[in-house]
């Protein structure tokens, strides 16, 4: 299990809300602390992905459950 700082539950949300709930709490935590985000748009894994890659940010792993769910952690960078 990863330690991380907060949780983020986007959980019932669609395109573009887990996004936008993402870069909202990478605002109140500090560099190099990790966020726990949950979420069930089932694009959510690619918009997540791509903005990490592409903001620097770190994905530290992604689990996606039999429910549908996808639990993200990512490392502000």
């Amino acid at each position: 299990m990863i330690k991380f700082n907060l949780e983020v539950d986007a959980t019932g949300l669609n395109c573009p809300l887990p996004l936008l709930r993402l870069k909202k709490a990478l605002l109140e935590i500090e560099s190099g602390e990790v966020i726990k985000m949950l979420a069930t748009d089932p694009a959510a894994h690619l918009d997540i992905g791509v903005y990490s890659e592409q903001s620097g940010h770190q994905l530290l792993d992604f689990l996606k459950q039999d429910s549908g769910q996808q639990v993200f952690y990512i490392k502000k960078k």
